[in-house]
């Protein structure tokens, strides 16, 4: 995979995207089958969606005989990861924390998940301002 850069994709294409990540390669008909059991999508919409993340290089195709095999260009986490940090950088700053507490509280999270967080939370609260500045306006308050 190559150097992973930014790549603004739809929720649809997320969807294919986390199709071709989880198998590492795919054919159109699988990804039709698997949608059109998930999410109850045409073929054609599939085809359509496979050439977007072509034309924005998330995927590569291989032509094998008459069918096209796909291959994600990108990887899955850095990925997810970019798309957090553009949704966070569009949010007022002092409303991050609640936000990640919100989301913290919807999801589910392995044991491990939350060692993980409560040891980045432990090492980052010394170091933690008492309050985070409002980044919308500057010099106004929210």
């Amino acid at each position: 995979m190559e150097a992973q850069t930014a790549i603004e994709i739809s929720d649809a294409e997320w969807e294919v995207m986390r199709v071709a990540w989880t198998l590492g390669q795919v054919t159109s008909s699988q990804v039709a089958e698997i949608m059109a059991d998930k999410m109850g999508w045409k073929t054609a919409t599939v085809k359509t969606l496979l050439g977007r993340l072509i034309k924005k290089g998330a995927l590569r195709s291989e032509k094998h005989g008459r069918a096209f095999t796909y291959y994600p260009t990108v990887e899955e986490q850095p990925s997810m990861d970019m798309a957090v940090k553009t949704l966070f950088g569009h949010m007022c700053q002092m409303r991050v924390g609640q936000t990640l507490t919100d989301l913290v509280n919807q999801v589910t999270l392995s044991q491990a998940d939350i060692a993980q967080l409560q040891a980045v939370l432990a090492k980052k609260a010394p170091t933690a301002p008492a309050m985070v500045d409002c980044d919308c306006v500057p010099g106004e308050r929210c």
